[in-house]
């Protein structure tokens, strides 16, 4: 079935790569987005950009990082989120419901597979990840590394499907637009550091 290296190579992974993502944004842009959208488009995206980043790093190692330069990365991601801050900030409705309602998930799945794969392309985890797969055996590694990164996603949607719905629309914007107008910056702080 599963050999018994495999297995602990795989779980290894998965502990590593799970105590670095906590709290990181990827976690944070699934409680932003699962707080006003539904929830299942954005668990499906991140978790096909998990599988798509994961498969990368596994494939060509610590060598994809180097073919692209961090500064292009960095500029695309501060260029993403300060869009998304922005469209966040700017666009909230003149009179808040009741109850939060739900928007219906048309482009969401898409919305979260494109910031996330953009976000996390040469992040720490998927550097570590390209880094076990070139001295372990990589389908272990990555079969860790993409069940720790869904796994960490799935709680951030979890939060924000429990805890964010508790905050008044009004404040979930002005918070979803401060953090994501964070990463804006810090991103774009790489780039002319």
């Amino acid at each position: 079935m599963f050999p018994a290296e495999s297995l602990s190579v795989s779980l290894s992974t998965f502990i590593l790569i799970a105590l670095a993502e906590i709290g990181d944004k990827s976690q944070l842009v699934c409680m932003t987005l699962a707080a006003r959208h539904r929830h299942w488009p954005v668990m499906l995206g991140a978790a096909a950009a998990f599988v798509v980043l994961n498969a990368l790093a596994v494939l060509f190692g610590a060598g994809v990082a180097a073919w692209i330069p961090e500064r292009v990365i960095a500029a695309a991601v501060a260029l993403l989120f300060g869009a998304f801050a922005l469209h966040i900030l700017f666009n909230q409705d003149e009179e808040e419901p009741e109850g939060v309602e739900e928007k219906p998930g048309h482009g969401i799945f898409l919305t979260t597979l494109l910031l996330i794969l953009v976000a996390e392309f040469g992040d720490k985890t998927q550097i570590a990840v390209a880094g076990m797969a070139g001295s372990l055996a990589p389908l272990p590694v990555w079969i860790g590394a993409t069940t720790a990164l869904v796994s960490v996603s799935a709680l951030g949607v979890w939060a924000g499907r429990t805890l964010l719905q508790r905050i008044p629309l009004r404040w979930l914007h002005r918070i979803s637009g401060a953090l994501f107008l964070l990463f804006a910056l810090v991103a774009a702080w790489r780039v002319f550091a």
